[in-house]
């Protein structure tokens, strides 16, 4: 199994020489199986880029899956090149147990006055599939969901391939359970022993001190949960809209130094805009 990222950037995308080597586009994830097919995570901007990559690769059948319906992870659905095709079909899932969720998420992306071309206009075929409470299979990953503790709830999601285990948290209050959220047990619980957590860690310690209950955690969280964990590697996601290269760098080398004074083996990074992970 192999994770790309499109976009690592959280609120609001951002561009400049500070924001080079981790990205400034917001939350987009493509989750490859070892046949090299692929599900789409969200669809913040970064997605548009790989909407250019599937017409390529002449990819027809496309699966995505949302964890939340906020603007941030919806925002760049309307530019995705391949919802305009004819020829292709898009499977949708995700935010819910429920159809008429996602269904809608998606259908008041592309309306006015927000959008000039209305969602019914477009020219591929869509399915919007339930998201089952034990999880449901795409391609060859088996995708198990979880409540995340954020405003207007969504879900984390565990991808499973072959023994192997990546955990996306993203949107994730750790210190606060939002409701409908869960415990920092549970969350724990459910990524335990996982090759890769991707964690939210929007926010350092004195910002979190004001942000509480705004749905983010600090690196220190996500840290306190790959320990808690097991997890065999870390990447802290949802990179603030405000922080640049070399303040992530520093967060990624204060969260390293952490764990090698507790003694531990799991490896930390920044999430990258444009890096591939394999497990």
């Amino acid at each position: 199994m192999k994770i790309k990222f499109w976009g690592t950037r959280g609120s609001i995308p951002v561009s400049g020489r500070e924001f080079l080597k981790y990205g400034g586009s917001t939350t987009c994830l493509e989750i490859i199986d070892k046949n090299n097919d692929s599900i789409i995570v969200d669809c913040g901007t970064g997605v548009k880029d790989l909407g250019k990559e599937f017409i390529k690769k002449n990819i027809n059948k496309i699966f995505i899956v949302f964890t939340h319906q906020h603007w941030d992870h919806i925002l760049g659905f309307p530019f995705f090149a391949p919802i305009y095709d004819d020829k292709n079909e898009i499977i949708i899932t995700g935010c819910s147990y429920t159809t008429d969720d996602v269904r809608a998420i998606v259908s008041k992306i592309m309306q006015p006055p927000g959008f000039p071309v209305k969602f019914e206009e477009i020219d591929a075929k869509f399915k919007f599939m339930a998201m089952e409470k034990n999880g449901i299979k795409i391609n060859n990953i088996e995708i198990i969901p979880i409540e995340l503790s954020h405003p207007n709830g969504g879900f984390g999601y565990k991808f499973i391939e072959d023994g192997k285990t990546v955990v996306f948290l993203t949107d994730n209050e750790l210190r606060y359970t939002h409701p409908g959220g869960r415990s920092f047990d549970e969350y724990v619980e459910f990524s335990r022993g996982a090759d890769l957590l991707i964690a939210d860690a929007d926010y350092i310690d004195s910002e979190y001190e004001y942000r509480r209950t705004w749905g983010h955690s600090t690196w220190r969280d996500a840290l306190e949960l790959a320990i808690s964990s097991v997890v065999k590697k870390l990447i802290l996601f949802h990179h603030n809209q405000n922080r640049t290269d070399k303040q992530i760098d520093i967060i990624v080398n204060d969260c390293n130094r952490e764990i090698r004074k507790a003694g531990l083996k799991i490896k930390c990074f920044g999430a990258m805009e444009g890096k591939t992970i394999s497990i």
